[in-house]
């Protein structure tokens, strides 16, 4: 198909590699590749980051967690994420977001906890989400020794990271685990039943489409489970029944991304809800165009997420 792309995006899309999950052990290795020819991240004040590791979930090993602790002003306690890195359940890891989170902590002025969840096939669902919800449990039980306000901790991510921020978030309101007061939904993956007209018409989208779109729902559920009945809602939060008592949201979606209606209905679904949620469309991108730091809409969309993030975690703005 040809798509409206942005003008300054779409001279990009003829060079970005082909994303395919047909072998995931691969596509790791080149996704990390691709991720670390980027230009590395100089953060405006002075950031500690430590590795750490926590508590899996029960009988489970333990989970890494990279911790990002940027220097307080006042010497008083900082908001805190937990951050949860994209990659359709099975790419992506700490060291290949690692300047992601480090810009949260930097220009926010928030401590950002990123977790090394395990990844599909290998662990299929429920293991990454528990995994992220064992890294969200301890560190509200560490929150004074992390330096965290436990009255304003958050969850986010985007892509998969999002869709996992969504699911933790109604694992805590479910548990009745640490209150939350936030969930960043970046470009989440919510709903395995595959059958949005975004879905549909995007199939050969640069980064993801409809068939990697069906791998990887393959990969975190098993073969032959997506689209039937009886997927957990924390596995898809779009199956999610009821949305009430969930933190206040920020959703953001792509025009020309398969991801983009789940999404849009996701936070018409929380609105409806009486869950206070900020939706910001883009329209000439798709997923993964934030890649292409240089485009305005690209610079746009990491403002916004600054901004909303400041805005919620309530603090100042940092030094840029």
């Amino acid at each position: 198909m040809t798509y409206a792309f942005d003008p300054e995006l779409a001279p990009w899309t003829a060079m970005i590699p082909e994303i395919t999950l047909t072998d995931p052990v691969a596509m790791r290795e080149a996704d990390d590749r691709l991720l670390a020819a980027r230009p590395p991240y100089e953060p405006p004040v002075p950031v500690e980051i430590r590795d750490v590791s926590v508590p899996g979930p029960g009988g489970a090993p333990e989970v890494p967690v990279r911790i990002f602790t940027p220097a307080a002003a006042d010497g008083g306690p900082l908001p805190g994420l937990l951050y949860i890195h994209g990659g359709g359940f099975v790419l992506g890891s700490v060291d290949a977001f690692h300047d992601d989170a480090l810009r949260i902590a930097a220009e926010v002025g928030a401590v950002v906890l990123s977790v090394e969840y395990r990844l599909a096939p290998e662990h299929p669902f429920p293991a990454g989400l528990e995994d992220c919800y064992a890294a969200l449990t301890w560190t509200a039980a560490n929150a004074a020794e992390l330096g965290i306000d436990a009255g304003r901790l958050a969850v986010g991510g985007e892509s998969a990271g999002g869709g996992l921020s969504a699911a933790t978030a109604l694992l805590a309101r479910d548990r009745g685990g640490p209150a939350l007061c936030f969930q960043l939904l970046g470009i989440p993956e919510l709903d395995d039943r595959l059958d949005t007209p975004s879905m549909r018409a995007f199939t050969d989208t640069p980064i993801w489409n409809r068939p990697n779109a069906e791998l990887s729902w393959d990969y975190y559920l098993g073969k032959g489970v997506r689209g039937t009945a009886g997927v957990s809602p924390y596995a898809a939060p779009a199956r999610a029944d009821d949305l009430t008592g969930l933190p206040p949201a920020y959703v953001t979606t792509c025009e020309f991304d398969p991801l983009r209606d789940e999404g849009l209905a996701y936070a018409l679904r929380l609105v409806q809800a009486g869950v206070g949620t900020e939706v910001h469309h883009y329209p000439g991108t798709f997923h993964g165009s934030a890649l292409i730091p240089d485009a305005a809409v690209s610079r746009r969309m990491a403002a916004d997420r600054i901004g909303v993030l400041r805005r919620a975690l309530r603090t100042v703005e940092q030094p840029t």
